[in-house]
């Protein structure tokens, strides 16, 4: 028995262009709650159902985030439109089939660059690319290694096309210049928000309501889509590098410091992990855990599962009960942090004498943190000694972490 499903009923409105738009490029920033993935989810099964020779490439910068994401977000997205009994979605290896046809969409991560330039497709062209949290990658080369695997003739009535879906942390990365500062009719670039999602409640609507008045910064991006303003970045010393945490462990000086930052509605618990040499002054982060709503034994059991229950680390000391309690649940050196006068200028300034390398594709929220944590100003745009209260999870993480190596007598037992 079939059943009609009305995709109007389904995606809402805002995304007219977006549906319809068949040029090579396709990007849309905009904020959380905006539908940018949700839409992007639909049109894709939708699409291939009705061109049974396409084929899709979903990519994030790292592999295994696929699955809690854009291969979970696929998986509702064909069950809301009531066609699951004509796909298979299967975990190993991590694809969706479109029974009727054989058609596939394919999961990829930057991090493994031969899985994507080796690409084929037993049924039809590989004619689409979704590439999610576009943001994330650094680096445009990146891209366009993708970007050239998106080739060949196809048939009538096919099109090529890439989508890039993200949040607008900082005016300053490449997306901006490359797609939103030049027109180009082979492009289509827009800016979406939360206010165009008919589906959020009240209490969604509040939750912005109290981002725009506590956290303006983060309002800009997160609310309204907006560009994120990079100037005045408190770090700039910094680049994303793909390094094996092993080898760098081996070398001469480098001790390894991590660093645990509290959160948990409004702001995110933030694990981070460094390798640091004092003499040569360099910072490599190799390891982070970003996360909201983690209850103290759910950061416990995520530093058993990284391997780190025996290291030292240091921790919001604002948070003595938290930080007893984590002990508990059997992480035994964990520490409170220097909560001295003046301890986060003094902390940064200890920090900004090391070149930070951020691993490429283990930590992208710190890279995110370091593209966005800015020094505070005045009502007439001077810079104040201080950086502004938010996008500085990791960054507060990094500062307790580097306490190790700035006053070690402290951490000796």
């Amino acid at each position: 028995m079939s059943k009609e499903v009305s995709l109007q009923q389904l995606i809402g409105k805002g995304y007219a262009d977006f549906w319809r738009f068949k040029g090579r490029y396709r990007v849309v920033k905009g904020g959380r709650g905006s539908k940018k993935s949700v839409t992007s989810a639909y049109w894709i099964p939708y699409n291939m159902m009705k061109m049974p020779l396409a084929n899709t490439l979903v990519l994030r910068k790292t592999f295994n985030t696929h699955k809690d994401s854009t291969w979970a977000q696929l998986k509702w997205a064909v069950n809301r439109m009531g066609v699951a009994h004509l796909w298979q979605f299967k975990k190993s290896p991590l694809e969706a089939i479109y029974k009727p046809t054989g058609q596939k969409i394919l999961f990829r991560g930057l991090d493994d660059p031969m899985s994507i330039t080796s690409i084929t497709v037993d049924t039809g062209y590989l004619c689409w690319a979704w590439f999610e949290e576009a943001y994330q990658i650094m680096n445009e080369d990146d891209f366009d290694k993708v970007d050239m695997s998106i080739r060949g003739e196809l048939p009538e009535g096919y099109f090529k096309q890439l989508t890039l879906s993200f949040n607008p942390w900082n005016e300053k990365h490449w997306l901006k210049r490359r797609f939103f500062d030049v027109p180009d009719p082979n492009v289509l670039a827009i800016t979406t928000n939360y206010r165009c999602n008919e589906f959020l409640g009240d209490d969604d609507r509040a939750l912005f309501a109290w981002m725009k008045e506590h956290k303006p910064k983060r309002h800009r991006v997160e609310g309204d889509g907006d560009w994120g303003i990079a100037e005045g970045a408190v770090y700039e010393d910094w680049r994303e590098e793909d390094f094996n945490y092993h080898d760098i462990a081996k070398l001469k000086g480098y001790k390894a410091v991590f660093g645990l930052d509290f959160g948990y509605t409004n702001d995110p618990s933030a694990l981070v992990c460094a390798l640091v040499n004092k003499d040569e002054k360099k910072i490599y982060i190799f390891d982070e855990h970003y996360e909201h709503g983690m209850l103290n034994n759910d950061i416990a059991r995520v530093i058993k599962e990284k391997g780190y229950s025996k290291e030292r680390i240091i921790a919001d000391s604002s948070e003595p009960k938290s930080i007893d309690e984590i002990r508990g649940y059997g992480i035994g050196r964990i520490k409170g942090a220097d909560k001295g006068r003046d301890s986060v200028d003094v902390g940064i300034q200890f920090i900004k004498q090391f070149e930070i390398i951020v691993h490429k594709f283990k930590c992208p929220n710190v890279s995110i943190e370091l593209s966005s944590y800015v020094w505070d100003q005045n009502k007439s745009g001077k810079f104040l000694n201080r950086p502004v209260d938010d996008f500085n999870h990791t960054m507060d993480a990094l500062r307790y972490a580097m306490e190790q190596i700035r006053k070690p007598s402290t951490f000796e037992f």
